[in-house]
């Protein structure tokens, strides 16, 4: 049977992952979830960022109309499949999946604190917690390391750790860090790490509940609603995140280094590579740096990307980005996934051929994280 891989899975954090894995001298500022005159609220650095909805992070189990009920609980969220590696071994099996790969949940939301150590110190509790999920389950699950993205050399230092420790991956935050594009040479030290060790770097979908710090600025603070938010923040932030790579010369300087786009679906890969390969046909006159390759060059040779169950363009991308770049993920256990991915999955590639069939199920990311 060809391998099944999941490249877009989460965990739900245990609630007091942070209070028991945090190291003693932050614990008194560990995240937890605290209930405050009957209302759960989920607290990073002392603030409140999210409460009431905490069922939301997870329910992909739960009747949507359901979720944000009052009086639902992040626990009513979480199924045991998202934070037991026993029950995740068996959902996988009853999957037909090999392997999941691993992101976090509370991990990928904002760290509003601007106390650099204890963010990284988040971080690293995160990474010792995830080690032994993954050790729950040896085969499973493929774990990917959070780092602090605001301490370069901490962050690298941390994912040399998770390497050794046999993570496969690495969460980048699509977004602009401390006024830097993830493209820009500041953070080549995290770059390097990921490029020596082979493993990719994933740029995930995060959340950012302030208007600004939202995809699509302006629009986000009119609160279009949950569609809109959910279907288009993925792709406002993948694509100027991709982009950077790109145009700020990332794959010049890291010609081996992989990155795998999660979440925003594959079928926006093709326009993108249009996209900068047209203005650089008719700017590359005009910029500081040249680059070697056209864009499109650098996104065939470097960049992987994980479709949504449903896609339609699955087919059309494996002939314009590669047969070997497109990958799948179900996002279970979060509230937009669901659990009929991997029969969905399977349906959206039946009309391919058994080789593109098993390279999209599975053995794309064979290669792409080293399983």
């Amino acid at each position: 049977m060809p391998l099944v891989v999941d490249c877009d899975s989460h965990i739900m954090e245990p609630a007091d992952l942070w209070q028991t894995h945090l190291e003693p001298k932050y614990r008194d500022r560990a995240i937890r979830i605290e209930r405050r005159e009957g209302v759960e609220h989920l607290i990073i650095g002392e603030e409140s960022v999210l409460s009431g909805v905490l069922a939301g992070l997870g329910g992909a189990h739960l009747d949507r109309k359901d979720v944000f009920k009052p009086g639902m609980t992040y626990a009513d969220g979480c199924e045991p499949a998202s934070y037991d590696p026993a029950a995740r071994a068996a959902m996988l099996d009853d999957w037909g999946v090999d392997v999941g790969v691993l992101f976090p949940t509370i991990g990928i939301l904002p760290f509003p604190t601007e106390d650099v150590e204890l963010a990284s110190a988040y971080c690293r509790a995160y990474n010792r917690w995830q080690k032994e999920f993954h050790e729950g389950a040896p085969g499973r699950v493929a774990p990917i390391a959070a780092v602090n993205w605001r301490d370069v050399d901490e962050a690298a230092r941390e994912l040399k750790v998770c390497v050794k420790a046999g993570f496969k991956g690495l969460f980048v935050p699509p977004e602009v860090v401390d006024g830097h594009r993830p493209g820009e040479a500041h953070f080549d030290p995290i770059w390097q790490v990921c490029e020596d060790a082979g493993i990719p770097g994933c740029l995930h979908v995060v959340v950012r509940f302030s208007g600004g710090g939202g995809a699509f600025g302006q629009w986000h603070m009119t609160r279009p609603g949950s569609v809109f938010s959910f279907s288009m923040g993925a792709t406002g932030q993948l694509i100027p995140a991709m982009a950077s790579l790109v145009t700020d010369l990332l794959f010049e300087r890291f010609p081996k280094l992989k990155i795998v786009s999660v979440e925003a679906g594959c079928g926006y890969a093709a326009y993108l590579m249009d996209r900068l390969d047209e203005k650089h046909d008719i700017l590359r006159a005009a910029l500081p740096t040249p680059m070697r390759l056209k864009p499109s060059d650098y996104i065939r040779r470097n960049c992987w990307f994980v479709a949504e169950p449903e896609e339609r363009t699955i087919g059309a991308m494996l002939d314009l980005v590669g047969e070997d770049k497109i990958l799948w993920g179900s996002d279970f256990p979060h509230v937009d996934s669901t659990l009929e991915a991997p029969s969905l999955i399977r349906r959206s590639v039946a009309g391919l051929s058994p080789q593109r069939q098993a390279a999209v199920l599975g053995e794309n990311a064979r290669h792409v994280f080293g399983l």
